[in-house]
């Protein structure tokens, strides 16, 4: 063997490509690689051809890097994570669900102006006797479905409205409006609520807010693939798609929101409550109320529903870019400046909710409020005992006939020194307190917990500047 020769060139690095072409039969080997080598040199890079085209995308593989690996799917691993993402979804809308609750309770709590006026007492009639005024003011507002509303009632409305005694055991008396923190800690405290009932309608809350986050994606997509065309999808969409798809998220969702606000709102005691559970809440409310058509195209309910999903998301979409656009010198975007696109979004934002917030309480104030030959709610806070007309007659009510701020007492004590045969005496004067236009309109029951969302925004604000940007399409759960 000639020892300058070297095997260096017959040395071949063997492939480790994948194969995607069937092994042949062990007869028809030698035939194919005949013809391979009189056709192929051998030195080359073997060919491959895709049999069919690549699995489509499936967001929920996302959850474990496991699932990746398409053919090798593990089903109890799939169980585990759709169960831990149900869990995380779960948790989160608990955490958030106390300020839900005391908000909205805050929402449909009714304060009228004269709440703790003695003299308003005076003028109620008593049992049996009617004015002409009462009885035309009932003929020209009443609602021609409703049952005819006793004086006995509304008697006892304004009684327990002045002395905390006579209050029923499953209402919340009115205090003076310290927020929703103020709502939260008179809900624990309560002997007929208590901690626990911070968490009502936690599992409709949770469906809801799994529901929308689901359907709203899709039903974007299919509007883009309806009304735009391939080559301008890239491009920026129409305004008017985006907020088409939570319009139709919100009408399709519309009963599960009527249901949570009902079960909300509802005493936690047990022999007052009208539901048990969110299955017997619609059950009812379509046996007594109308059925489907009256749970979706009742006007009390289908127009708040209409405004209050379609005028949310458009002044969440626009008004940033028109802050940025008349503020700003040059073209500011969430690319080339982030901070100050997030100062446009701060103050779009709260700008937003002044415009938003009184639609959103006047659809609470109307789902609350039963039809058909449903009985009242018995709620726990004080609900207006007159029902609404639609939403022009509720925000007029309320700004009307409400107040913003609630004293503890409006008549104060003060303390005055009055001379006596013994000397100097002490003695208690009532003074009547000076009432203010805050306090004589209900310009502020329309804005309850706007002090919890602007805080809410600050800061979302707050943790885009920490984090840098780079989580910014995660968004945040409003509460």
């Amino acid at each position: 063997m000639n020892s300058s020769s070297s095997l260096r060139d017959l040395y071949s690095n063997p492939s480790s490509a994948w194969s995607f072409t069937p092994p042949a039969p062990a007869g028809a080997a030698a035939a194919v690689a005949a013809a391979t080598n009189s056709t192929q040199p051998t030195s080359g890079t073997p060919s491959f051809q895709w049999k069919s085209p690549r699995a489509s995308h499936n967001s929920i593989f996302d959850l474990s890097p496991d699932l990746a690996d398409v053919s090798d799917i593990d089903i109890m691993h799939v169980v585990k994570t759709v169960l831990a993402s149900a869990m995380l979804q779960y948790t989160s809308t608990a955490i958030a669900m106390p300020w839900e609750v005391g908000k909205l309770l805050l929402q449909v709590q009714w304060v009228p102006r004269d709440v703790q006026d003695p003299e308003r007492i005076q003028e109620v009639p008593e049992d049996g006797e009617t004015s002409d005024t009462d009885s035309e003011d009932e003929s020209y507002f009443a609602d021609p479905g409703a049952a005819p509303a006793s004086t006995h009632v509304r008697r006892e409305e304004y009684q327990h409205a002045l002395h905390e005694d006579s209050w029923p055991e499953f209402i919340m008396p009115v205090e003076p409006q310290d927020g929703v923190w103020g709502m939260i800690k008179r809900i624990g405290r309560f002997r007929g609520e208590g901690w626990l009932a911070l968490w009502k309608g936690l599992l409709t809350s949770c469906v809801i807010e799994v529901l929308s986050s689901t359907l709203q994606p899709i039903i974007h997509n299919i509007l883009q693939s309806i009304f735009l065309s391939p080559t301008t999808l890239y491009d920026q969409p129409p305004i008017i798609l985006p907020v088409t798809s939570h319009l139709i998220t919100g009408l399709i969702l519309s009963p599960l929101d009527l249901i949570r606000t009902r079960m909300i709102v509802q005493s936690f005691i047990p022999r007052y409550r009208t539901y048990s559970g969110p299955v017997d809440a619609l059950n009812q409310i379509l046996r007594d109320e109308g059925g489907l058509k009256g749970i979706y195209l009742h006007p009390n309910l289908l127009i708040p529903a209409i405004i209050d999903s379609a005028f949310r998301p458009l002044v969440a979409l626009a008004l940033p870019g028109l802050i940025a656009s008349y503020v700003g010198r040059a073209h500011i975007t969430e690319i080339n400046n982030p901070i100050a696109w997030g100062i446009a979004e701060l103050t779009g934002s709260c700008v937003g909710l002044l415009l938003t917030l009184p639609f959103e309480t006047v659809r609470r104030r109307l789902q609350v409020q039963t039809r058909g030959h449903a009985n009242p709610i018995r709620g726990c806070v004080e609900l207006r005992p007159t029902p609404y007309h639609g939403v022009v007659d509720a925000l007029w009510r309320i700004i009307t006939e409400e107040r913003s701020d609630v004293p503890a007492n409006r008549y104060t004590s003060t303390k005055k020194r009055r001379p006596s045969r013994s000397g100097l005496k002490d003695e208690t004067v009532q003074v009547k307190e000076d009432d203010g236009w805050f306090r004589n309109t209900g310009i502020g029951q329309l804005y309850r917990g706007l002090g919890m969302r602007l805080g809410a925004s600050v800061i979302v604000f707050i943790l885009a500047l920490v984090s840098g940007g780079e989580d910014s399409d995660s968004g945040w759960a409003e509460l």
